[in-house]
């Protein structure tokens, strides 16, 4: 009796996403993986419960595991794994770093409020050479960023990171520099010029910019 693995049924985003990261097409993961394109599109698209030797080679031709092509490590904290052989520390150059989060997605806003340091998650985007995210007014990224002096900016830190589980490397962006909230309409029309979207959902109508004052990064890689 064939082997077969339980797969949630977002296996194919998955795969889907993995491959996309990787820049490899459909023909060219199949020839790694050694299985018919055809089929490979087939659980990239459908609900599918594949053999395990079939989950066992893509797991190996996308360069990650089993355990994180199923899903298995969704609601766990990356890089719990061990530090491969040989790292050591890259500072990034600004170009690079900029570069490198040019593509938007996820990351985090610092900040000093009354209770303490605050660090809080957002969707941003880059924006004609500004981080870009969106917010409910009268939130903590509204009300807590407000210096009350006009022209007058709150300095915050932006930090975006990724983690290659498998290869045990990754990279992280320091960002520094003003939140500015965007009230005019020229500047309202520019900022959603950028496509952000918040995943939270709600009431997000209000545009922070932070136009980059100091940029640093580091990259992780390993002999």
């Amino acid at each position: 009796m064939t082997e077969r693995m339980t797969t949630p049924g977002d296996l194919g985003r998955r795969l889907a996403r993995r491959r996309a990261d990787l820049g490899l097409t459909r023909d060219q993961l199949a020839g790694r993986a050694g299985i018919d394109p055809l089929y490979l599109a087939y659980l990239e698209e459908n609900p599918a419960v594949p053999p395990a030797g079939t989950v066992r080679r893509l797991a190996t031709a996308l360069e990650t595991g089993v355990t994180e092509l199923l899903g298995g490590t969704v609601d766990l904290p990356p890089g719990r794994g061990r530090a491969a052989a040989s790292p050591h520390l890259d500072k990034l150059d600004p170009e690079e770093c900029l570069r490198l989060i040019a593509p938007g997605g996820v990351g985090r806003v610092a900040f000093n409020e009354i209770e303490g340091p605050l660090v809080l998650p957002v969707n941003y985007a880059v924006h004609n050479g500004a981080v870009v995210f969106r917010t409910a007014f009268g939130g903590p990224l509204d009300d807590n960023l407000r210096t009350g002096v006009r022209g007058a900016e709150f300095k915050v830190a932006f930090e975006v990171d990724r983690i290659d589980e498998a290869g045990r490397e990754g990279w992280s962006v320091l960002i520094r520099g003003g939140a500015h909230h965007v009230e005019t309409g020229e500047e309202r029309e520019d900022a959603s010029a950028s496509g952000v979207e918040p995943w939270a959902g709600g009431e997000r109508e209000l545009y922070v910019t932070i136009v980059p004052t100091e940029i640093s990064g580091r990259r992780i890689r390993h002999g």
